[in-house]
């Protein structure tokens, strides 16, 4: 009886152990069908190192916050530019301290003026339009706009992820993705996707930086209020699946551990 046990014992320890082999030599394939990570830009081939891209001018959106400044010259009568800048202005409707404001009608309410459409305008169109209600009070006036509240936002699989305010009103997704620490060794490179809002809706484009394409995306210049997101590539799904295979290798192992003891205390 004693020896049908031990023979019976013996065959079961081999199956187990067969078992166990087999994971282990799962989990080490698994670990090592790791993906290479696509580079920058791959395909660029142009020796002379040029690349023709075609920057377009922002335009204005509801809920931008703008900064105005107006010059002119002298002219009789106490009438000087200061009247018409913010700071020495007073408060003016939906203007703060920090500039003007457009509404969710598109307006700015500027001083001595009244309600300016702004919304959809490039800063050059505001400025002239500004410039050409200034005209009669002010003598050669010019005016100055600029974005103070350019951001973008980046999310996923970057290094540091998070709002980015841009000072210079002017960014490239490879700037952004230099900004925000490079895409992590789990980031696609080849998929990134920009969610960029309009009036009353999401547009939503992909970009492909491995690809020289880069260049002509559309999305290669961002606008202000685009989020960036960098999908996870095919190696952040295999780290998931070999820290579950490692923690399924433990607890096969604390299962060999007990059948080894098992098998010491039936003896």
């Amino acid at each position: 009886m004693k020896q049908q046990t031990a023979k019976t014992n013996i065959a079961f320890m081999k199956i187990l152990a067969f078992f166990i082999i087999s994971i282990f030599a799962v989990i080490l394939f698994s670990s090592c069908r790791s993906q290479k990570p696509r580079g920058y830009v791959e395909d660029f081939t142009d020796t002379s190192g040029k690349a023709h891209v075609k920057y377009p001018e922002p335009l204005i959106q509801k809920g931008d916050v703008l900064s105005i400044v107006v010059y002119s010259e002298a002219i009789d009568g106490g009438v000087t530019d200061a009247m018409y800048n913010l700071a020495n202005a007073g408060t003016a409707g939906n203007s703060s301290t920090q500039g003007f404001l457009v509404d969710q009608e598109g307006n700015i309410q500027y001083p001595r003026i009244g309600k300016i459409k702004a919304d959809g305008l490039t800063k050059a169109q505001l400025s002239e339009e500004i410039r050409k209600k200034l005209t009669g009070p002010l003598q050669n006036p010019s005016v100055l706009v600029h974005l103070l509240n350019f951001k973008i936002t980046m999310l996923g699989e970057v290094s540091k992820a998070g709002p980015i305010t841009i000072p210079s009103e002017k960014i490239t997704i490879l700037e952004a993705i230099g900004l925000a620490g490079d895409i992590t060794i789990y980031g696609k490179k080849e998929d990134i996707v920009i969610l960029r809002p309009t009036d009353s809706t999401i547009e939503h484009g992909t970009i492909d930086l491995s690809s020289k394409t880069v260049f002509e995306s559309p999305y290669y210049f961002l606008r202000q209020n685009d989020v960036v997101l960098v999908n996870p590539n095919k190696n952040k799904a295999r780290l998931s699946e070999q820290v579950f295979n490692q923690r399924l290798g433990i607890a096969f192992s604390l299962i060999n551990m007990i059948a080894l003891l098992y098998n010491i205390f039936q003896n």
